[in-house]
């Protein structure tokens, strides 16, 4: 619900007004509000059929397709993933890489779940190389892993120059596993290979706002590492689905799928930013005393975690990282105070190169600072913000400064204030 909202550029109120005018077209009155339309869209409340038959009015949904039993999977933005088995990595890149036609936002809750449960469970099979004539030397799968890398550190800062070369990298490399022949090591490798290049494909499509194709990704880089038995990239990537679906606001889907990813998981690094992550999707279900527990957990594997070398998905978590996601957290539970804090703590220590990471940090910034009343505060870590997710394109950041702007309307008297909003009328029309 809350992707088919962002897709067409609406607010909570305007969805909220959308629905009360269908209501009135057929002679109802509907109590909808913006504060009821969140507490749908983060599963705190299920609408009744009556409402449910008016959102699918508002999102053009035949209401024969309307099950009220089956709420919010039967709206236009669910999908159902492949299931993990032999030599299913090419089938699921293949699907990644179709053309994104459907308006899918994700893949349904209860998939997600089932995939990752089925993930816990089995065990990967032997790779084995493939039917061609041609070879993989060591030179050549040490070359695949160095661009692999390369790119993934490239993607934020020269996006518009790396996303035809991940696609070309990918390409490369799912070909090599279908075509090739190479010992059990060599095909190992390339199929962790394949995961680095999808996963950072998916946040590419996940900052554009592109959500179903961000989960075909990293659902293919999840078949690929299965394959490869690494575990913590999996967890990873499992990780990331779930980041997702807090973004989607479906915490108790995130809360569900880091369970399995926890379980697993290995190194120190990689537990701490899944603890984080299911800190912060505790904390949009309203439950400080599991957020303040995972929040511990994650401090504690961090800290674990300096004497080790990360996992290479995870290399750029940081206490900067743990100090802004705990002052998000502290802000979805009412602790703007603390929020504060935290959330400017972390970004001082952030390093410049973050750039996209700095955007979306800045906008919690903002948010925290307007929602005590600190405008001013506000309007410099906003107008921050949207220069720096203008300037890289970042779709996401521009969505979170979007529904934060009607916030400053009732505060045209502040400095800064009407500037912001110029500023933001042709940053977020473009």
């Amino acid at each position: 619900m809350t992707y088919l909202r962002l897709q067409r550029g609406w607010s909570l109120e305007e969805l909220a007004r959308r629905v009360r005018l269908a209501a009135g077209a057929h002679g109802l009155r509907s109590g909808i509000t913006r504060q009821r339309i969140s507490h749908f869209e983060h599963g705190k409340r299920t609408p009744n059929e009556e409402t449910q038959l008016l959102f699918a009015e508002v999102f053009a949904v035949p209401a024969r397709e309307v099950n009220p039993f089956t709420w919010p999977e039967w709206l236009p933005a669910t999908d159902s993933p492949l299931s993990l088995g032999p030599r299913s990595t090419l089938a699921a890149v293949r699907e990644a890489k179709t053309v994104d036609r459907r308006a899918f936002a994700a893949y349904t809750g209860a998939a997600l779940t089932s995939l990752a449960h089925q993930w816990t469970l089995l065990e990967p099979a032997r790779l084995t190389g493939a039917l061609g004539g041609k070879s993989v030397d060591s030179e050549l799968l040490a070359w695949l892993e160095s661009s692999t890398a390369r790119l993934a550190e490239l993607a934020t800062a020269q996006r518009q120059h790396t996303v035809r070369l991940l696609d070309a990298h990918l390409a490369t490399l799912t070909d090599l596993l279908r075509e090739a022949r190479y010992p059990e090591e060599t095909g190992r490798r390339l199929h962790i290979q394949v995961a680095r290049v999808a996963q950072t494909i998916g946040w590419h499509r996940f900052d554009q706002d592109r959500h179903g194709a961000a989960s075909r990704f990293w659902h293919a880089a999840l078949h690929s590492a299965h394959a490869a038995g690494d575990r913590d990239l999996g967890a990873g990537i499992l990780s990331d689905l779930a980041y997702q679906a807090v973004w989607l606001r479906q915490p108790g889907t995130a809360v569900e799928i880091l369970a399995h990813a926890i379980s697993r998981a290995g190194h120190p690094a990689s537990r701490s930013l899944l603890h984080l992550r299911r800190a912060r999707a505790y904390a949009l279900l309203d439950d400080p005393r599991a957020c303040h527990r995972d929040i511990a957990a994650a401090e504690a594997r961090l800290g674990a975690a300096a004497h080790r070398s990360p996992p290479s998905w995870c290399a750029w978590l940081s206490p900067a990282d743990l100090s802004v996601d705990t002052g998000r957290c502290f802000l979805d539970l009412g602790a703007e105070r603390e929020a504060h804090r935290h959330i400017a703590d972390g970004v001082r220590q952030l390093p410049e190169a973050r750039a996209k990471t700095k955007a979306v940090f800045l906008a919690y910034e903002a948010d925290g600072y307007l929602r005590s009343g600190e405008v001013e505060r506000a309007v410099d870590s906003a107008r921050q913000s949207l220069t720096l997710a203008s300037s890289l394109g970042a779709d996401r950041c521009l969505g979170l400064l979007r529904e934060l702007m009607p916030g400053f309307s009732g505060h045209q008297r502040v400095a800064g204030v009407p500037e912001l909003e110029g500023e933001a009328r042709i940053a977020l029309a473009s």
